[in-house]
């Protein structure tokens, strides 16, 4: 029986616990479980009541194994969540430079943002998150971009006080 006409047989309530089953599944990093129920045609993009995809919570959770099946299986890794965060800005935000790593090899590229139009580069900045601020301008991450309010990663490690990211972008504004 497949996810989709098992789906088609429970009561809502099933239904809702069955999903809640299924994101707890993608946090954990059950990257075996999460292969076969998408195999079996559950959606690669389902979201959540916050709009966290599976991706989302893999890769904000640090399960490199669940995001490389998600992403094997067709999960965007360009779908924002209800606050307008991607996969790659939440893995900034959290300092996981491996799964950064990993997404960009999957194919996103290093600017992207979603409708706030903040970078991977401008968390990495705000979190002083050095490391990744490196990995991403080696990456070709434009330090000039702005996000929609007008900041640029400079202007957002200024704001939070990242003292070590600022001064790096500091000294390539010129």
């Amino acid at each position: 029986m497949s996810a989709q006409s098992t789906a088609t047989a429970m009561t809502d309530d099933e239904t809702a616990a069955f999903a809640d089953e299924v994101f707890e599944r993608a946090r954990q990093g059950d990257a075996e479980m999460l292969g076969r129920l998408l195999a079996s045609g559950l959606p690669a993009n389902l979201r959540n009541h916050k709009g966290d995809t599976l991706l989302m919570l893999a890769s904000y959770h640090g399960q490199h194994e669940a995001v490389r099946v998600l992403l094997a299986h067709g999960a965007d890794p360009l779908i924002a969540n209800d606050n307008g965060q991607l996969p790659i800005a939440g893995a900034a935000f959290k300092g996981d430079l491996a799964m950064i790593r990993l997404l960009l090899e999957s194919g996103v590229p290093v600017d992207a943002a979603a409708q706030d139009g903040r970078t991977a580069l401008m968390l990495a900045a705000m979190f002083n998150r050095g490391e990744i601020l490196d990995y991403l301008l080696a990456q070709g991450a434009d330090p000039a971009r702005q996000d929609a309010r007008g900041a640029t990663a400079l202007t957002a490690a200024q704001t939070m006080g990242a003292v070590d990211t600022a001064a790096r972008l500091q000294v390539l504004a010129g």
